[in-house]
């Protein structure tokens, strides 16, 4: 079996108001066999699209090379926005070395409830990914079950909304469409989609994730 465990500690905890969740990035960035297209750095992956849809969205001119300038650029704009990283999962087991959600096995999670009861100023969760299994969304609800909470709904349209109270505070929580190729097939389903492609035969996948993700950040 792969060890499969999560290469960085979270990020920007201390001063985030929105925290950015996800599970584990591609294998080899736990081998450190990276790419020359990768960066060293939470969703660095060559293939993912978080960062194409981010430089999209507020014009970054980012790098995408292994180097430390395009960790410097990336780290730097988390920082100006007050948004961090802390996907959930700590470490799984596989027995195929991907990066599949579905093929995680004896997962081990990182104590997310516990982070946000340290750092209260956190008041939006945005999931990469939707409630399926292994998915972010999917391990935070199990969380929550421990610690008797529950999410409500606040929109169930796409990107679905929900909202939990920690203490006296209420907690948001974002489920956008996974920024991976394995998600185009989803959004290719979309009545939405669907109706801008029609009257925009150029209008894609990317274009889409696009248009959901500028609102939550």
């Amino acid at each position: 079996m792969f060890e499969h465990t999560h290469p960085y500690p979270p990020f920007n905890l201390e001063h985030a108001t929105k925290l950015i969740v996800g599970t584990l990035p591609p294998p080899r960035f736990t081998t450190g066999d990276l790419l020359p297209e990768d960066v060293d750095f939470c969703y660095g992956s060559k293939n993912g699209m978080l960062w194409p849809i981010l430089d999209q969205i507020f014009d970054l001119g980012l790098v995408y090379e292994n180097t430390a300038h395009a960790i410097e650029q990336r780290s730097h704009f988390l920082k100006s926005r007050n948004i961090g990283v802390c996907d959930i999962v700590a470490a799984a087991k596989r027995e195929k070395v991907d990066a599949s959600d579905l093929g995680m096995q004896e997962v081990e999670l990182r104590d997310l409830i516990g982070y946000l009861e340290r750092f209260t100023q956190i008041h939006t969760l945005i999931f990469t990914g939707g409630a399926s299994k292994n998915g972010p969304e999917y391990f935070f609800r199990k969380q929550l079950k421990k610690h008797l909470l529950k999410l409500k709904v606040v929109s169930s349209e796409v990107p679905r909304i929900h909202q939990f109270q920690v203490g006296e505070r209420f907690i948001k929580t974002v489920s956008l469409t996974a920024p991976s190729g394995a998600a185009n097939r989803a959004i290719g389903s979309m009545k939405s989609y669907k109706e801008q492609k029609l009257k925009d035969p150029q209008f894609s996948t990317f274009d889409f994730r696009i248009q959901q993700y500028r609102p939550f950040f």
